[in-house]
């Protein structure tokens, strides 16, 4: 049986989150959006856990980090990243809008069929970005001298 008594699809952005809810029973909801902050975040989870017990939480990987991530395990809340790129998608389902990526992303996660992405903790996220902010910089060097 599941663990799980909710399972919610996040898609996340800069400013704002979309958030949907898949419950065991069978039903997908969009719960509407929220402002991206560690508030907004917190009153979620507080709003969500009222009328049920365990949630799952999971969003794509991208370039908003892993820091929701972070702050939703450590509101004790189980919580995984999504490869974009292992997202089964149906033929012909081409229009995306946040909506049906957050409705899509619990109906999968209820399924099981997401596959999550390795979390790096702060410093190896820190790290990463600074290579990826220096091979920039080289690229945009190069093209410069040419």
């Amino acid at each position: 049986m599941n663990k799980f008594s909710k399972y919610v699809g996040l898609d996340v952005h800069q400013e704002t989150i979309a958030v949907a809810v898949a419950d065991t029973a069978g039903e997908v909801r969009y719960m509407g959006e929220i402002v991206n902050t560690p508030e907004a975040i917190t009153k979620l989870v507080a709003q969500l856990k009222r009328s049920t017990g365990r949630l799952a939480f999971c969003y794509e990987a991208g370039p908003c980090g892993y820091t929701i991530c972070r702050q939703l395990r450590e509101l004790k809340q189980d919580c995984q990243v999504i490869a974009p790129s292992l997202i089964p998608k149906k033929p012909g389902e081409r229009v995306k809008t946040d909506r049906r990526d957050a409705l899509s992303l619990a109906r999968l996660h209820r399924a099981d069929e997401l596959s999550p992405v390795w979390i790096p903790d702060e410093a190896q996220e820190a790290l990463r970005d600074l290579t990826r902010a220096r091979e920039d910089m080289k690229h945009l060097q190069r093209q410069a001298l040419r």
